[in-house]
């Protein structure tokens, strides 16, 4: 049985853990007075707006230095990358069966839609040899590119690009690159890797790449912009049928970089491409 003294201490423990949270005769909550808690809320609501304020006045004043159209630092890529259509590395089909080379024909037509006749009407007729500037204007236009230069490999005269006769079209164009302004005089040159080389056909002719087409004001204002493209019509004969054939092309004649071995992509592009007979 308990003792009076047990009993004594028992609520003595319980007061004393109640007066830990709220202590009645002191008016402490949680061992502070109303008082203590209003200075100590004060203090965290006065630092955390100074710290708030220091964000928001921090974020401002970056803010202030950055375009809206032109990125701020462009040095990660400063030349650009050569992109092939049909949107593929590997190609393979068959001359002789539709299905099999549907899918580039697909490709190709859907992507040169932008640079029909009667779309590119309404773009500006630049004078072609040198850069269209337009630092100035608040709208920049866009130089006309008409997909009939690309003549065989336009899709117009030959809806199959040349694949059903197995002298296949490829399109080239550079990536975008905001300001970029090629010195001397680029074009597009494709090689096999064969002992033998294959003809090609290049349209425009000897894949030039005009410089009125540069430079690039960024996707903002420069909204219609679309690049210029290279035709390449591969001329295989019955001698290069059933055969993976390697082909390699290049940016030349400017200064863009067309041989850095950590991207295999900057100003060049392999691709592989086999006809079946």
């Amino acid at each position: 049985m308990a003792t009076t003294e047990d009993k004594a201490a028992t609520k003595e423990n319980v007061s004393s853990w109640k007066d830990s949270i709220y202590n009645p005769r002191t008016g402490e909550l949680l061992g502070r007075t109303a008082c203590s808690w209003g200075l100590i809320l004060l203090f965290y609501l006065v630092f955390y707006c100074f710290l708030a304020g220091m964000f928001a006045l921090t974020m401002w004043v970056m803010l202030l230095t950055l375009d809206d159209n032109v990125p701020k630092y462009r040095d990660r890529v400063p030349y650009p990358g050569l992109v092939i259509r049909p949107h593929a590395l590997d190609m393979a089909f068959n001359k002789s069966d539709p299905p099999k080379y549907a899918q580039y024909v697909k490709n190709l037509e859907s992507f040169l839609q932008r640079y029909n006749d009667t779309k590119q009407e309404s773009n500006e007729d630049c004078p072609p040899g040198d850069y269209f500037m337009q630092d100035d204007a608040p709208e920049k236009k866009v130089c006309r590119f008409k997909r009939s230069a690309l003549s065989f490999c336009s899709g117009l005269s030959d809806t199959n690009f040349g694949y059903s006769e197995g002298k296949p079209c490829v399109l080239l164009k550079m990536n975008r690159i905001i300001g970029l302004k090629p010195r001397g005089d680029p074009y597009i040159n494709c090689t096999v890797k064969k002992d033998n080389p294959i003809q090609m056909q290049y349209f425009p002719s000897e894949g030039r790449i005009d410089k009125m087409y540069f430079p690039y004001y960024g996707k903002n204002i420069h909204e219609d912009y679309v690049q210029p493209l290279v035709a390449v019509k591969l001329l295989l004969t019955k001698e290069d049928y059933n055969k993976e054939l390697a082909v390699e092309c290049r940016v030349e004649g400017s200064d863009l970089c067309n041989n850095d071995e950590r991207d295999k992509f900057l100003g060049r592009v392999t691709f592989r491409i086999k006809v079946v007979e």
